[in-house]
C-alpha cells in the first residue's frame, strides 16, 4: 500500500483528515452571500440559515475591499454590488442583527482590510457578551493571492504582509479559536489556472505566511493547526477528486520536511471548496444545477470540510432566492439520500484517481521548485512570475474552448432562452446612503488615536490593538485605511 490511498486520518492524509470522515464529521454547508445595504444582507443571511445553511460566509463590496469612502468617486458606483458595504461598527451591528454569532459560524472573504473587519466582529461579540475564547469563523485574510491575480490590494507586499502577520499575532493571543487565513487557490482557478498551478500557488503562499509568522517569532505548529484553504470544485471530475487528495498529502508533507511539526493538526489541511462559478453558463441556465451538482460531488469525495454550492442562476445576477434554495437543497440531497456519509473513502483505491494524484502531485512540485529558484513566494510575485503563468494558462484555455465550444452543452443555441425554470432575475443597484455622515466632524480624541495608529504602523508593534480603539471611538474602515496610506503609500503595479 502507497501513501496515496493509506486510510483516513492517517498521514499524509491523502484520503481525508479525520478517520471516520463523513461518517463522524460531515461536511458543513456554508453559503457565500452579501448584497447592498448591512441590512439587506441581513436577512439574506437569515434566510440562508432558514433554509438549512450551517454558517454563512460574507461578501464584502470593492469599496469595503479597498478601504475607500462609500461616497469616494472611485467608489461611488460599486457601493454594495458584489458585496455588502461595511464601513463603520454601526454598519457589521446591521449585519448580523438577531443572528446568533456564539453559535452560526461566520467567514468572512475580506483580504486587505481583513484586519479592520475582524476587529469589528470583535466589537460586536463583546458588546453581546460572548466569550472570545469561545468565538469561531474564518477570516481570508489572504493578500498574496490579490497581487497574483484578483488585485484588491491596498499597500505594498511588504506591508500587507506585515498586517496579515499581526492578525496572526492578535488572534492567537485575543482570539484564540479563530482561523487567521483561508489561503485560497480558488480565485487562481476561476482567472484560469490549472488545477496544478491552482494547488502549487496556494501552498507556497501558505508556507511563506508561515515563514513570515516564524520571522515574527510565532508559535507557527500552533498557528498551522489555524490555517484553512479554499479550492475550486470543477466539473473535471476525475481530476478535481485527485486536486483536494494531492493538496493534502503535500501541505502535509513539505510542513512535515520544513518543519518536522508533532502536532498533527498542524500538518492537516482543512479545506472549504466553492463550485466554479467559470464553468457556469449564461444560456440554458437550468443546465447550471446539473454542473453544480457535480463539482460539488467531486469536491465532496475530494474530502473537503465544508462548501459552497452556487446558484445556476449567478451567470446573470445574484442568485435569486429559488435558486439559493436549490444550491443549499443540492447538497442536502447528497448528504441525506445517497447514503455517501455511511462510508468513510467511498472512492479510495480507484486506480484512475491514483494515476491522476501521481501526475498532478509532480506537476504541482515542479512549479513550487520553480518558485524557489526564482527566490521565493514573495520575490516571484512582485516579478509577476505566478501571474503570467495564470494569464498563459487562461488563455490556451480560452482557445481550447472556443475550438471546442460544442462540448459545452448548450452552446449550439445559446440565444435560445430557458424554457423549463421560470427565472425571477434580482436586479442590483448601486447605494448611496451610507450608514455615516462621512464629512462628520472628527472628535479630538479620535484623531489622536488615528495619529497613534500612523506612529505605530511606522514601529514593528502590532497595530491591532490602535485600530481598535479608533473603531470604537468612530472610526470607518476608510479613516483607518486612509491613516495606513499616510505611512505605507499604496501598491502600484508594473
Amino acid at each position: 500500500m502507497d501513501n496515496l490511498d493509506l486510510p483516513s486520518g492517517l498521514f499524509p492524509y491523502s484520503s481525508g483528515i479525520y478517520p471516520g470522515m463523513y461518517e463522524t464529521s460531515p461536511w458543513k454547508i456554508r453559503q457565500y452571500a452579501g448584497f447592498g445595504t448591512a441590512s439587506e444582507a441581513n436577512k439574506k443571511f437569515k434566510e440562508i440559515i432558514k433554509q438549512g445553511g450551517d454558517g454563512i460566509s460574507i461578501a464584502f463590496d470593492l469599496p469595503t475591499q479597498m478601504g475607500l469612502d462609500p461616497d469616494s468617486e472611485l467608489a461611488i458606483y460599486e457601493v454594495g454590488k458584489i458585496g455588502v458595504s461595511i464601513n463603520s461598527v454601526d454598519d457589521m451591528r446591521n449585519l448580523l442583527k438577531e443572528i446568533d454569532i456564539s453559535t452560526i459560524t461566520v467567514s468572512m472573504t475580506i483580504n486587505a482590510t481583513s484586519a479592520v473587519l475582524i476587529l469589528m466582529y470583535q466589537i460586536i461579540a463583546e458588546e453581546r457578551s460572548i466569550d472570545l475564547k469561545e468565538l469561531k469563523g474564518t477570516i481570508q485574510n489572504d493578500i498574496l493571492k490579490e497581487f497574483i491575480c484578483r488585485s484588491t490590494y491596498i499597500f505594498p507586499i511588504k506591508d500587507s504582509l506585515r498586517l496579515t502577520t499581526d492578525v496572526f499575532e492578535y488572534c492567537a493571543k485575543e482570539l484564540p479559536n479563530w482561523n487567521p487565513i483561508s489561503v485560497s487557490g480558488y480565485h487562481f482557478a476561476e482567472a484560469g489556472a490549472t488545477s496544478a498551478q491552482e494547488v502549487a500557488f496556494a501552498i507556497s503562499n501558505g508556507m511563506e505566511y508561515l515563514e513570515n509568522a516564524r520571522l515574527k517569532g510565532l508559535d507557527i505548529e500552533k498557528l498551522a493547526t489555524k490555517f484553512t484553504f479554499f479550492f475550486a470544485a470543477k466539473t473535471n471530475f476525475i481530476e478535481e477528486i485527485a486536486k483536494f487528495r494531492v493538496a493534502r498529502k503535500l501541505w502535509a508533507e513539505l510542513l512535515k520536511k520544513r518543519y518536522n511539526f508533532n502536532n498533527e493538526k498542524a500538518l492537516k489541511m482543512k479545506i472549504h471548496a466553492q463550485t466554479a462559478g467559470s464553468q457556469l453558463t449564461p444560456f440554458y441556465i437550468e443546465n447550471n444545477i446539473i454542473r453544480v451538482t457535480l463539482q460539488s460531488l467531486a469536491a465532496i469525495l475530494g474530502g473537503v470540510q465544508s462548501l459552497h454550492t452556487n446558484g445556476f442562476d449567478e451567470a446573470r445576477s445574484i442568485p435569486s432566492p429559488e435558486s439559493t434554495q436549490i444550491a443549499i437543497n443540492t447538497q442536502k440531497i447528497i448528504m441525506q439520500e445517497t447514503g455517501i456519509l455511511n462510508y468513510i473513502d467511498p472512492i479510495g483505491g480507484s486506480r484512475e484517481i491514483k494515476i491522476e494524484m501521481l501526475d498532478l502531485e509532480q506537476k504541482v512540485m515542479d512549479i513550487i521548485k520553480d518558485l524557489d529558484k526564482i527566490g521565493g513566494v514573495t520575490k516571484s510575485t512582485e516579478a509577476g512570475y505566478q501571474k503570467s503563468l495564470i494569464e498563459e494558462s487562461s488563455l490556451k484555455n480560452f482557445i481550447g474552448n472556443e475550438t471546442n465550444k460544442t462540448n459545452i452543452v448548450g452552446s449550439e443555441n445559446p440565444l435560445v432562452e430557458s424554457t423549463i425554470l421560470n427565472i425571477n432575475q434580482v436586479q442590483v443597484k448601486s447605494f448611496d446612503s451610507p450608514s455615516v455622515d462621512l464629512d462628520r466632524e472628527v472628535s479630538a480624541e479620535l484623531k489622536k488615536s488615528l495619529s497613534d495608529l500612523k506612529l505605530k504602523a511606522k514601529s514593528d508593534q502590532n497595530i491591532l490593538y490602535f485600530m481598535k480603539n479608533s473603531l470604537l471611538l468612530g472610526a470607518t474602515v476608510s479613516d483607518v485605511c486612509n491613516s495606513l496610506r499616510e505611512v505605507w503609500g499604496e501598491f502600484k503595479p508594473n
